[in-house]
Order: structure tokens, then C-alpha cells, then sequence
């Protein structure tokens, strides 16, 4: 797919799929689990059964119009977690923006921090990773999750995406953080609209030109909603798969999905026919 060097031993021959445990009461995906922590850890267990090659829990919705929570919550509800997934044999990424939690997530093995503001929204969170030897995932997005969807306005999305990724990447850098580290997705969602969505999605191919393996995120999202009338987030997989496949077609190294099963039925299908070309 690249010649990006390997990363947790993903030599990049295949899409990566990142299976997403929602430790939350309101995820917009239908999903969410709230404190409950053992059908988290059962949840993460069977997506590994399934074929994901790592796992993301996030215990903080960032669904459009969500509030902020407390590092403190965060970290009740992922300690725990990441404490009964020690055997599970693939890397735990945490998704979270807190330095607070993150320091916490990563002495307790976590191996990737997944930040939807890029290290932006906590001033601590650069030097929080920086500190450690974990993967990052900078994400962008505009606003914040609780207003980010009210009049999002771009000149040339694409071209603004890029260059933010690009900033983040040099800031890292400057920071003591490799590239070799880093990962970036350009927050198909986060303050969006449908034609930035599409966009975006049409220029995947240009993300890779930053240097860095992509990670995409559009499973079960209202961009899926749009295309096809569906309203029903759990009823947005079909589309979901077809945009994971798409995106792993155009550059996408990192698909983030919910339906783990299918996700990678569909890859070996269509990974067996290529082959077969």
C-alpha cells in the first residue's frame, strides 16, 4: 500500500482495521456502554475474534453537539477497561483530548492516543505524549463537538485540512515527537458539511502525501446518513462497509469502524480479488 515504515508491526501490505469501544452514555453510532465495564471488555475481546488489528475506546463522546467531560470520569472508566484487555494481544488505542487521561492511559500500556484536536484542546498534551514512546492520531476538526456542526465555513477544504494536518505534524515534531510516530485523519464530521464530507473524501490520496499513515473514520456517520436517506446510525452499515472500502481503495492505512466482522469480510474480498487481477 506504502512505503511508510511499519508501526506496532503493520507493515501497511493491508488496511489496518480499528475497532471502536464506546465507553460512553450518548454515542451518536447506537453503541455506547457507558461504566459498564465488562461488556466493553467482551466487546473488545470479540472484535479481536473478528479480525481488528487494534482496538480504540473512547470514554468522552465527540458526537456533534456533545459536552465536555471531566479527565476524571475518562480515567474511571478506562482504567478499568485497559486493565482486563492486558492479554488481549493487539494495541489499545485511547481516544481522548485530557493530558490528565492520557498520562494515565499510557502508564497503564495504552499504546496509541487518538486526539480529535491534533493536541490542541489541553495545553499539557503535547508534553504528555512527547514523554512516552506511544503512537499518535491528529485529527482535524473545527470548533469544538458541542457547536461544531452550527455553520461550519471553509474556503478550500482541502487545501485548509492539509495545511492544519501539515502544522501539527511540524509542531510535533518540534516537540521531540517523530513523524514516524504520527498519524493523521482528516476528521471526515468534525465540522463539516456533506459537501466538505465528499470533498474530503475525494482528495483522500492527497492525505498521504504528508508522510504519514490515514486513518479513516466515516462508520455509521451521518455522512453515510446524507447518501443514502437513512437515518438510523445502526442501520448505516452496508454504507459504512462501502465507504471503508472506498477509502482503503484511495489511500485510507487505518480504517476506524464499528462493525468489525463485516469490515473485514468485505477487505478479503476485495483484497482476493486484486490479488487475483
Amino acid at each position: 500500500m506504502t512505503d511508510l515504515a511499519p508501526m506496532l508491526g503493520w507493515d501497511w501490505s493491508r488496511p489496518i482495521v480499528m475497532g471502536i469501544v464506546n465507553a460512553t452514555d450518548d454515542s451518536f453510532s447506537g453503541d455506547g456502554l457507558g461504566a459498564a465495564t465488562d461488556a466493553a471488555i467482551a466487546q473488545a475481546r470479540s472484535m479481536v475474534a473478528q479480525g481488528a488489528d487494534v482496538i480504540d475506546i473512547g470514554a468522552e463522546s465527540t458526537r456533534p453537539g456533545a459536552p465536555a467531560i471531566a479527565p476524571k470520569v475518562e480515567i474511571a472508566r478506562l482504567l478499568p477497561i485497559l486493565d482486563g484487555l492486558r492479554e488481549l494481544g493487539r494495541p489499545i488505542s485511547i481516544d481522548t483530548r485530557h493530558a490528565t487521561t492520557m498520562r494515565a492511559v499510557l502508564q497503564a500500556g495504552a499504546a496509541i492516543i487518538n486526539d480529535i484536536s491534533a493536541l490542541e484542546d489541553d495545553p499539557a498534551a503535547m508534553d504528555a505524549v512527547a514523554s512516552s514512546n506511544c503512537m499518535v492520531v491528529l485529527m482535524h476538526k473545527q470548533g469544538q463537538p458541542a457547536s461544531m456542526q452550527q455553520a461550519p465555513r471553509y474556503d478550500d477544504v482541502v487545501a485548509e485540512v492539509l495545511g492544519y494536518l501539515a502544522h501539527r505534524i511540524a509542531a510535533c515534531e518540534a516537540a521531540g515527537i517523530a513523524k514516524s510516530r504520527l498519524i493523521v485523519d482528516p476528521g471526515i464530521g468534525f465540522g463539516k458539511t456533506q459537501a466538505h464530507n465528499l470533498a474530503l473524501m475525494q482528495a483522500l490520496p492527497r492525505f498521504g502525501d504528508l508522510g504519514c499513515p490515514v486513518l479513516l473514520g466515516v462508520s455509521r456517520k451521518s455522512f453515510i446518513g446524507h447518501l443514502t436517506g437513512e437515518t438510523v446510525p445502526t442501520m448505516r452499515i452496508p454504507g459504512s462497509v462501502a465507504a471503508a472500502l472506498w477509502g482503503a481503495a484511495h489511500g485510507a492505512h487505518i480504517l476506524r469502524v464499528h462493525d468489525v466482522d463485516k469490515t473485514v469480510q468485505a477487505l478479503r474480498v476485495w483484497q482476493g480479488l486484486e490479488r487475483s487481477v
